[in-house]
């Protein structure tokens, strides 16, 4: 059996960067904060980092954000590369970036423009084999970044139409974890029926929905522990003695009967290949 000796960290969205002021954020910055845990897990400060704001439509700003945020970690080897085209993947600037750095940062945006641009590409091979063979190497995504580590990715659906057949949309995504189906933005914006759906078309895969501010360290490809202010949602449909979604037709109400879900939050374990929970004591500190 593979084990992906690299690390990935797949985040909610609307991660903490230093500069906000929502009470929602409730973990210290610089020692708590997932972007801190990305750093760590990538060597610490002196690591050499990539950020990649492929998905969104401001690259820019996105790039500049992430910057700051980095900077303010203390990290000094910190470098936003700007992919609009499959072309940009396959440039010798490109594919030296992605062959030396310690940790690659994907943005939030459309997760799709990310399959378009680097699926199939040198970069993406170069990901593939880093990730497969390099005990230290991260990649870490937020939002539309943490959707595309999976194989099949969500590529969109109302939440207003969940548990429809049909509400949730589904594309290819870069296949680095292809054991998960991963969903961002998970309480704020209602996608509880479009995860269900998603496993019911593939129930033996696991469906992580991440909460913002909130993120998984996922070690070996198998190995996930909760990071961030909020909460994950697992959805485990290994066992469902009932499932209609192959029958019925788009727009008819779903039925799933014995789906197994669990709510784990900061310092919460979960081994995928025996889909077991390790929760922390009540009164452990946060992580």
């Amino acid at each position: 059996m593979l084990t992906n000796k690299g690390t990935l960290i797949p985040i909610g969205g609307n991660e903490d960067k230093g500069i906000e002021e929502h009470e929602q954020y409730t973990l210290e910055f610089i020692d708590e904060g997932i972007l801190y845990h990305v750093v760590k897990e990538a060597g610490g400060t002196s690591a050499k980092i990539v950020v990649i704001p492929t998905a969104s439509s401001i690259p820019e700003e996105v790039g500049a954000n992430y910057l700051e945020a980095f900077k303010t970690l203390g990290c000094n080897d910190v470098t936003v590369l700007d992919i609009r085209s499959k072309e940009d993947s396959e440039k010798e600037s490109s594919i030296n970036l992605m062959t030396s750095a310690n940790c690659i940062m994907f943005s939030g945006g459309n997760q799709s423009k990310i399959t378009d641009r680097i699926g199939g590409t040198s970069i993406h091979k170069i990901l593939l084999d880093r990730y497969q063979n390099e005990k230290g190497f991260v990649i870490a995504g937020t939002s539309a970044g943490a959707m595309v580590m999976a194989n099949e990715m969500i590529a969109g659906g109302s939440a207003s139409e969940a548990f429809y057949k049909g509400a949730v949309k589904m594309y290819k995504g870069l296949g680095l974890i292809p054991d998960l189906i991963i969903d961002t933005h998970f309480i704020k914006r209602g996608r509880f029926g479009r995860q269900s759906e998603a496993i019911a078309k593939f129930p033996n895969i696991i469906g992580f929905g991440l909460a913002e501010d909130t993120g998984i360290i996922i070690k070996n490809g198998n190995e996930c522990t909760v990071i961030g202010s909020g909460m994950i949602i697992v959805f485990d449909g290994s066992k469902l003695t009932h499932n209609n979604e192959k029958v019925l037709e788009e727009g008819t109400p779903m039925t799933m009967a014995n789906l197994t879900v669990h709510v784990l939050s900061n310092g919460d374990q979960y081994n995928i290949k025996q889909r077991k929970v390790t929760v922390l004591p009540i009164e452990a500190p946060f992580i």
